[in-house]
């Protein structure tokens, strides 16, 4: 497995004009969260040629499946049609972990995401990234203790602005 290489995720997605919304600690960290994170986060759109062109960009990393026993990863067929039988993949790449979250806790994935996502530029490459609203929201939806602690750190962030 790869060191979390975010710049190199991030590039790899933009080269094959993926469209997806970064979700997550990541998203929020560009907004100014405090919390690191060691992985990214995208909620991409399902559309047949936006799975084709992720699919591209998941073999450019080489992208394997992620499992505690196997941390290294395992293959599996990453083409399109297996990409839209799951609704998260979590995946290993050269460049670090990456999530796929098809409809995170909460929302209604890209579609839902996409509107209300802020547009930032990292490492030259323009990236949307999910509001700390509706991070907020997922966030309360998923009913994880790690979440519920960055809900209350998000929450604060809100009301400072």
């Amino acid at each position: 497995m790869g060191t979390f290489d975010p710049e190199r995720i991030l590039r790899a997605l933009a080269k094959r004009e993926v469209r997806y919304v970064l979700v997550g600690a990541t998203a929020a960290r560009l907004q100014g969260f405090p919390r690191l994170t060691a992985d990214a986060d995208i909620s991409p759109a399902v559309d047949h040629d936006n799975l084709e062109r992720l699919a591209r960009a998941l073999r450019d990393l080489h992208a394997r499946v992620y499992t505690e026993a196997v941390p290294e990863g395992l293959a599996f067929s990453c083409d399109a049609a297996t990409l839209g039988r799951a609704r998260l993949w979590n995946l290993v790449t050269d460049a670090g972990r990456l999530d796929l979250i098809f409809e995170p806790t909460g929302t209604g994935g890209y579609e839902d995401l996409t509107r209300s996502a802020l547009t930032y530029e990292v490492f030259g490459v323009q990236v949307r990234a999910a509001s700390l609203q509706d991070i907020l929201r997922s966030k309360r939806a998923s009913n994880r203790p790690q979440d519920a602690q960055d809900a209350l750190v998000i929450e604060q962030m809100l009301k400072r602005r």
